[in-house]
């Protein structure tokens, strides 16, 4: 029996999962065999991007499965040297090739590069890609609440989502709540790393209370704040672990002592500078 995972609505009305299957660093052949799995356990989101230069092992993975293409929701990022209206679609249409598929769920640029100063042009592409039915939803990846401010006030579209590097070590208190006020929904990448996280006291007591693992907890702390998140595994066992999440709930005093773990933005990319 595959498991069900719970969507949630995004503004230009699409529904993505609230947990779906990371890729990277995986290479084309190791993403097809965690793809499939995963899509045979029940996940129905699949993380990828052009820099993952793994979107070929997506695609290879979505078909070993037999799982439709209109029951998987894609999300792949492309790179500042598509930063331009025209660029933006043929970031899309490079994908698609790779991907095998006609249409993109989600389609995100993966870092604002505001040095690089394109952004703006990118989103102007993508808004158009969104218009013409080429994707489903369009997103940001590391975008910060400067740079979502520029996107809106010039463009009047706001995104269906950003993901940002967010975990129990990194709750993000300067992104969540420009989030929320704009109803942008968050997802997390890396939201189970650095491994450090899942040997802390306060995690593995409540792993031991819940008889979860402590991966697990994370998650559920993650899906239950209304995040979407992402966690990359090749490994069978984990991605059935990673998934089988919304069978118990965390308290709110247990969410709470999780989110305590905060390091005040330690160890999170600065955005006004790095990226690809």
């Amino acid at each position: 029996m595959t498991l069900k995972v719970p969507t949630i609505g995004l503004l230009h009305g699409a529904q993505i999962p609230v947990l779906g299957l990371g890729t990277s660093p995986m290479n084309d052949a190791d993403t097809a065999v965690a793809v499939r799995t995963a899509l045979e356990d029940g996940y129905r989101l699949v993380d990828t991007a052009e820099a993952y230069h793994n979107e070929s092992g997506v695609g290879q993975g979505l078909r070993d499965s037999g799982i439709s293409r209109g029951e998987v929701f894609i999300t792949t990022k492309f790179n500042k040297r598509w930063h331009s209206v025209d660029g933006a679609r043929r970031a899309f249409e490079n994908s698609c090739q790779k991907l095998g598929v006609d249409y993109i769920d989600l389609l995100l640029i993966h870092w604002p590069n505001p040095g690089h100063g394109q952004y703006v042009e990118a989103w102007k592409g993508l808004a158009k890609l969104l218009d013409d039915g080429a994707v489903r939803a369009i997103g940001t990846s590391n975008f910060k609440p400067s740079h979502l401010d520029r996107i809106i006030d010039e463009t009047g579209v706001v995104p269906d989502l950003n993901q940002i590097n967010l975990n129990p070590y990194k709750t993000r208190a300067d992104s969540v709540p420009y989030h929320v006020e704009h109803k942008i929904v968050t997802e997390c990448w890396s939201p189970l790393s650095p491994r450090d996280i899942l040997a802390e006291p306060v995690i593995t007591e409540l792993a031991d209370r819940y008889a979860r693992t402590p991966a697990q907890i994370v998650l559920r702390w993650q899906t239950q704040l209304g995040y979407v998140t992402v966690p990359k595994s090749a490994s069978p066992q984990r991605i059935r672990e990673n998934i089988s999440i919304f069978s118990f709930d965390l308290t709110a005093d247990d969410l709470a002592a999780i989110s305590a773990l905060d390091q005040g933005g330690v160890g999170v990319p600065d955005s006004d500078v790095a990226g690809h």
